[in-house]
């Protein structure tokens, strides 16, 4: 299949060459080479003595692959081969790169940008031509780099009725923030299951620009398809508000052609649509959701039921922190909301360049989220909840990436350190702007502010830096929190801390039930309540311990409760807590801190 496809794209650009027309891509990570000079001969392992009739096919890393004479490729070390055969490789090696580096072999006419010696474009920059306008290419001799701004041309969210607030926003997948897709994909001594791994991130890009998630979401367990998270094409927000696919764009056929590439997974090899009986290379898929075609081409399929795409890589990646390593980083401008219980997403539509509408509707009520992203790069948001109520906010994205509105007059005074304070960095807006946004969503009243009730912490300096010996580059204590004024009619409080990576949310430590009359809990103290668990599961202070460089923002929010909490100390997790506060809250205040590992 790929053959032709190749031969197609040299004939479409006039170059008539009868040498050059005998050159073809051969497989993933194949060199290019003249099939017209190929017989077959005798190749013989060195230390047993056997040998293997076939011809050469291409080689690579210290490896050269056989096309033996019942078709199949074998993958052969080169040093395991007698030293003439090794010189006969050597030689071919040679001709190759003196042909392909032939002036009149170079593909001029596409004016390419390939920095590779055989100036043609590659075949997987080929896949993403339907859409030129939205997906940019550029490579080098090991990756194809792609460009976008990850908003497709489709409409999206429409369908989802589990949502978490998120709106789709354009992200800077660009320079040395894009795609970067193997070239020639290797094949992994022991490839990776994406049903243990990779939550995080992607692990594939569809021709469109757009990344595609593992089908399951980072919580390891959820099929976000089942659970009605993803949108009439299989998309859906993140927490950076970073719009992606869980599941294969199979609508992008009717663009790119049956039988043609929809994707690739991050380790090179391409994902093509679901398989028909019918099809001239049907076969049984593996664990990974693919096979090897009768060229020697291996490709994964789409498939209508777990894992949809590929199940795995069956080539080599790098996995660091859960996900593929390298891709690019999303930016986010404003901080995650909470799921909105019972919303189902009736439309979206762009009303004007760059603006945007959202609609809703929660319980057989509408509301909307409507918003416009300025020159700047800054979003201006209106929020109209069911009940009619409304919110305005504006968030611009500063160097971290994190969202926040516009400052005070210069004349103003700067805002309190350490008590009830905004993030010192922007990484997030007051809580109470917040607070009252997803009130305004959901059209609640119960989540009502006070002014009155504050927050501070002794184990929180003057900077707004948590004290060393709340670490874990310290004594692992659990820090301060003292609370005044809290709303008529609290019957206990709750405390969460925790903190919003790009696409997670992690939980350290989570108290409850502590009656109303407390004013504090001391740094180390057990204090009164109870203690529910953190994300390792366990009852305890998780302190904080980044694995990842730089400065860190986190988060203790304190509610006050109309009623004390019936849920078992082993199933009171952060987001256990967050719906059993939903109905009940009569005020809430967060304190934001910040911490750098030494």
């Amino acid at each position: 299949m790929y053959k032709s496809i190749a031969q197609f794209f040299l004939l479409s650009l006039g170059v008539l060459s009868p040498q050059l027309i005998a050159f073809a891509h051969d497989g993933a990570g194949d060199h290019f080479h003249d099939r017209t000079s190929e017989s077959t001969r005798t190749w013989t392992i060195a230390e047993s003595g056997a040998t293997i009739e076939g011809t050469f096919v291409a080689e690579r890393d210290g490896r050269v692959r056989i096309r033996q004479t019942n078709g199949f490729v074998r993958p052969l070390t080169i040093n395991c081969l007698t030293e003439s055969d090794q010189r006969w490789i050597k030689e071919r090696m040679r001709e190759i790169v003196a042909k392909n580096t032939e002036p009149a072999y170079v593909l001029t006419a596409q004016q390419s940008k390939s920095k590779a010696s055989d100036g043609a474009v590659p075949l997987m920059a080929e896949s993403f031509r339907p859409f030129e306008k939205v997906a940019k290419v550029r490579w080098d001799e090991k990756f194809l780099y792609v460009e976008s701004n990850g908003m497709p041309d489709h409409k999206m969210m429409v369908g989802i009725t589990a949502w978490q607030q998120q709106v789709p926003l354009p992200q800077n997948y660009t320079g040395e923030n894009a795609w970067q897709i193997p070239l020639h994909p290797v094949r992994a001594e022991n490839p990776m299951s994406a049903k243990d791994n990779f939550f995080r991130g992607a692990i594939a890009l569809a021709v469109n620009g757009i990344p595609i998630f593992n089908p399951i979401k980072n919580d390891g367990r959820t099929d976000t398809l089942l659970a009605g998270e993803l949108d009439e094409f299989g998309g859906h927000c993140g927490r950076a508000d970073d719009y992606h696919y869980h599941i294969p764009p199979i609508h992008l056929e009717k663009a790119v052609g049956k039988g043609k590439p929809l994707a690739w997974a991050l380790d090179g090899y391409p994902i093509l649509g679901e398989q028909s009986k019918n099809d001239p290379d049907y076969a049984p898929l593996d664990k990974w959701n693919g096979h090897t075609d009768s060229n020697g081409n291996y490709h994964y399929h789409s498939t209508k039921t777990y894992p949809y795409l590929n199940g795995g890589f069956y080539g080599e990646v790098v996995e660091r922190d859960g996900q593929v390593d390298p891709q690019p980083r999303a930016e986010p401008v404003r901080p995650a909301l909470p799921p909105l219980r019972d919303a189902r997403i009736t439309d979206f539509v762009e009303t004007k360049p760059e603006s945007y509408l959202l609609t809703y509707d929660v319980r057989g009520r509408e509301g909307t989220v409507s918003y416009s992203i300025a020159a700047d790069r800054s979003v201006a948001f209106e929020f109209v909840s069911p009940d009619g109520s409304s919110v305005k906010e504006v968030y611009s994205l500063n160097r971290r990436g994190g969202g926040r509105r516009p400052g005070p007059p210069n004349d103003s005074p700067p805002p309190p350190r350490g008590n009830d304070r905004p993030p010192r960095d922007g990484k997030g807006q007051k809580r109470q702007a917040k607070d009252s946004r997803a009130a305004v969503m959901s059209g609640s009243k119960s989540a009502t502010n006070h002014s009155d009730f504050t927050l501070s912490s002794n184990s929180v300096d003057a900077n707004g830096m948590l004290s060393v010996d709340c670490t874990c580059d310290g004594k692992r204590e659990s820090p301060a929190i003292a609370w005044k004024n809290l709303p008529t009619g609290t019957m206990s409080i709750a405390i969460s801390l925790w903190h919003t990576a790009p696409d997670q949310e992690k939980s350290y430590w989570v108290v409850y039930n502590i009656p109303a009359d407390v004013t504090e809990l001391k740094q180390k103290s057990p204090g009164d309540g109870k203690l529910g668990i953190n994300d390792r599961k366990r009852a305890e202070y998780d302190p904080m311990c980044s694995k990842g460089p730089g400065l860190k923002t986190y988060h203790i929010t304190v509610f006050a409760l109309s009623e004390t909490l019936k849920v078992s100390p082993t199933q009171m997790s952060r987001a256990a807590l967050l719906a059993a506060v939903k109905d009940i809250t009569l005020g809430e205040k967060t304190l934001d801190f910040e911490y750098q590992r030494q």
